[in-house]
């Protein structure tokens, strides 16, 4: 069992920035790629950024230039710089973790986060 804790969002304005935090903790299991996710109201999930165990990223287009996420693969941790919010930046964030676990044979499960809201309004 992998349990993954969100931190940071909250309220900003258009233009400001935000941070969110996602770590992820339990036993003998390795992270293939982590990233987060976002529901606005009305809409469906969509991706935000993912980074891979090997540092590779991607980004949704409509976050490119503005988002950057970045890995602490010692901590398990990964971080969203969100500058340049826009309101249509307001959804609900879920942090998510592909991971293989040690079990025998080894598996791959995929876990989500209890989501942080994000919102951005003058």
């Amino acid at each position: 069992q992998v349990q993954l804790v969100e931190s940071g969002g909250g309220l900003v304005q258009p233009g400001g920035s935000l941070r969110l935090s996602c770590e992820a903790s339990g036993r003998r299991f390795s992270i293939n790629a982590m990233g987060w996710y976002r529901r606005a109201p009305g809409k469906q999930r969509e991706l935000v950024a993912t980074i891979t165990s090997g540092g590779v990223t991607n980004y949704a287009d409509s976050v490119k230039g503005r988002f950057t996420l970045s890995a602490d693969s010692a901590k398990n941790t990964v971080n969203l710089q969100m500058n340049s919010l826009k309101p249509e930046d307001t959804a609900v964030y879920y942090c998510n973790a592909d991971v293989t676990v040690a079990v025998v044979p080894p598996r791959i499960y995929s876990y989500w986060g209890q989501g942080t809201q994000v919102t951005v309004s003058s």
